[in-house]
């Protein structure tokens, strides 16, 4: 897993974010010296669309293969958990977002633009394709983790593990090296673009709200959560909350699933989790269970199509959330990873993956992404309580009678 790193990306978000909106607004600068920043933004996009789908193919495979042998049942059950609570999530989030965003949003446009210009485009488009599309990325990702899980059990697979095994540490090398320092000059030509064609401030006006209420979302939605674990566990479910503060902060901190695994375990561990559960669920959530991603993603979608007067109907959301649950699985690689896999999908809402307003929701994305983060990694905790439980209790129907009850109440 990556390495935890010291809490500076978030200052350096901020103030890229300041600085981009200050110079955009010099129009004594050359127009020649502000695509600079605007080019180098351009190619940055294109390098984290390039190294995406190899984050699935580094992080998938080596978690699938390192299951271990005879964990079908225990894999599927937490999958498919996982999965079912990523989609509530975003159905929870697009049922509040159609309901009170149009307040928010009402009128955005009026005015938009006024005293600036047309976008400034870059000085030259270097042709970088991913190897692989990330529907692709997944399945082979899932197809080679499990044939080399099995493998394993058969005594074989070891060479072949070993070379996605480094690889693994390659991509996580480049990571943070390459990808999570030049974030911030991403973020400032991505602004400064904004800022000079005048459109940073109306959009930043609905944003800030839209953002405070998917704060709130999370928060309420990694709440429930807990509640439904400590109803089939029978523990305090505000006991459980108040052990999962540590891993929050830190999540909000690392801006990184991964980075925050030790300290999840940790919590696990507090809430009682046998040693066998956490140590499987915990790593193979933080890839999976993306619930306070995808809050993100469709609360900021959902404002997007409001505001250019869209259409926005639960049937054009449905086939969009169901599969951004599984794409997302290679989100916790790197702060705005879920965006990035989203991307090739906005086509099914009616957005351009490749126009301005993609691109905006790439930027403000990742300056809030340690939030979503949070609640990802909280979410973890919860689901490896209910598995615990599940697991413990064996054939005797106690599981079809715990899950009756916690959709009952």
């Amino acid at each position: 897993m990556m390495k935890k790193r010291k809490n500076t990306l978030v200052p350096k978000l901020l103030l890229a974010i300041f600085l981009g909106i200050l110079v955009g607004q010099m129009d004594f600068l050359p127009v020649v010296l502000l695509r600079i920043p605007v080019t180098l933004s351009s190619l940055f996009s294109s390098l984290l669309a390039f190294i995406i789908p190899l984050m699935i193919l580094a992080f998938v495979v080596v978690g699938i293969a390192q299951l271990k042998t005879g964990a079908g049942k225990l894999l599927g059950f937490t999958s498919a958990l996982a999965y079912g609570s990523t989609l509530l999530a975003g159905f929870f989030a697009y049922s509040m977002a159609s309901s009170f965003f149009p307040f928010f949003v009402e009128g955005a446009l009026e005015g938009q633009g006024a005293g600036g210009q047309e976008a400034l485009s870059t000085l030259f488009v270097f042709p970088l394709s991913p190897l692989l599309d990330v529907t692709g990325a997944v399945v082979f990702a899932f197809m080679m983790g499990a044939g080399i899980s099995y493998l394993k059990s058969q005594g074989k697979g070891e060479v072949l593990f070993g070379f996605f095994k480094e690889f693994q540490e390659i991509i996580e090398k480049v990571l943070a090296d390459l990808v999570i320092p030049l974030l911030p000059v991403f973020i400032f030509g991505n602004f400064l673009n904004l800022s000079y064609s005048g459109s940073v401030f109306s959009i930043l006006s609905i944003f800030w709200k839209v953002f405070l209420t998917v704060i709130g979302l999370q928060i309420v939605y990694v709440g429930v959560l807990f509640l439904v674990a400590g109803k089939v566990s029978g523990k305090n479910p505000w006991v459980l909350l108040k052990n999962q503060v540590p891993a929050y902060l830190t999540a909000i901190g690392t801006q990184s699933s991964a980075a925050t695994i030790p300290v999840n375990v940790q919590v696990a561990e507090r809430n009682g989790v046998s040693e066998e559960i956490r140590d499987f669920v915990v790593p193979l959530s933080a890839t999976i269970h993306l619930a306070g991603s995808i809050i993100t993603i469709v609360s900021c979608i959902t404002a997007v199509l409001l505001i250019y007067d869209l259409p926005h109907g639960v049937a054009l959301f449905m086939p969009f959330i169901a599969t951004l649950g599984v794409v997302m699985v290679a989100a916790p690689g790197a702060p705005g990873g879920a965006i990035m896999s989203a991307l090739p999908f906005l086509a099914l809402v009616g957005i351009d993956p490749t126009g301005a307003m993609a691109q905006l929701l790439l930027t403000l994305y990742i300056t809030q992404d340690s939030f979503g983060t949070a609640a990802n990694v909280s979410g973890d905790n919860a689901l490896a309580i209910i598995v615990d439980t599940f697991h413990g209790r064996g054939k005797d129907q106690a599981l079809e009678k715990n899950v009756q009850e916690a959709v009952s109440s």
